[in-house]
């Protein structure tokens, strides 16, 4: 097992959930509170990296960090180094192409909670931040896990934008699926058990939670 192709899985994963939610949560409740031409669009554009090859996001993401362009070199000077063949590039990469599953969810979510209830609260006085908060989010709580469990696994699982932005860099770069490549390039078979196996149980210990813990805390407040 590649302990620090492991490390540097985890630290993406939970920095792209990190980051996805504070972005998405906004977002998905934009899109949901409303209708029209722009939100759909919005959407969209959201749901894009769902249907486009990792490898032609990744590209356009590589060139568009490169020192070639205005954003690249703005972050260059950010940054104090090249995006690109960076965790920071990688990070950026999987915040874009993870993007629609944190929205996905938390869209759905907003669009279930009871109009009623939040018309209610805003009459009552409360502000539309404190009806969000108060009303909204509890009420959304299984999509905010959904959404977060779904970008954490993606993310972990992460392999095209990973190797076109990040390329394969040991302690910088290279991730679990690209140690598992190399893996299965060098016919080391043994160590590519163990790697998928690894990747195989973070999946599944992210799913079940998916529908263990929503049900768990409904029992615990009593509404099953």
């Amino acid at each position: 097992m590649d302990s620090e192709a492991l490390l540097l899985t985890l630290r993406l994963a939970l920095s792209t959930t990190a980051v996805l939610l504070m972005v998405a949560v906004p977002l998905a409740w934009w899109i949901a509170a409303g209708a029209g031409l722009g939100r759909a669009s919005v959407q969209a554009i959201v749901a894009l990296p769902l249907v486009l090859p990792p490898t032609v996001l990744g590209f356009y993401l590589l060139v568009a960090l490169g020192p070639l362009t205005a954003p690249g070199r703005m972050l260059a000077r950010l940054l104090g180094h090249p995006a690109a063949f960076s965790f920071s590039g990688l990070l950026i990469g999987s915040v874009l192409y993870s993007l629609p599953f944190a929205v996905q969810p938390l869209v759905a979510g907003f669009s279930g909670v009871d109009a009623a209830l939040i018309e209610a609260s805003l009459l009552l006085g409360a502000s539309p931040l404190r009806t969000f908060v108060s009303i909204v989010l509890p009420l959304a709580r299984p999509s905010l896990l959904a959404a977060a469990v779904l970008t954490f696994t993606h993310t972990v699982g992460e392999f095209g934008v990973v190797l076109m932005l990040g390329g394969n860099i040991p302690g910088a770069t290279r991730t679990l699926s690209i140690a598992l490549y190399d893996q299965v390039q060098d016919f080391n078979y043994a160590a590519a058990n163990r790697t998928s196996a690894v990747l195989l149980l973070l999946a599944v210990v992210s799913l079940a939670a998916i529908y263990l813990v929503p049900g768990a805390l409904s029992k615990r407040n009593g509404l099953v």
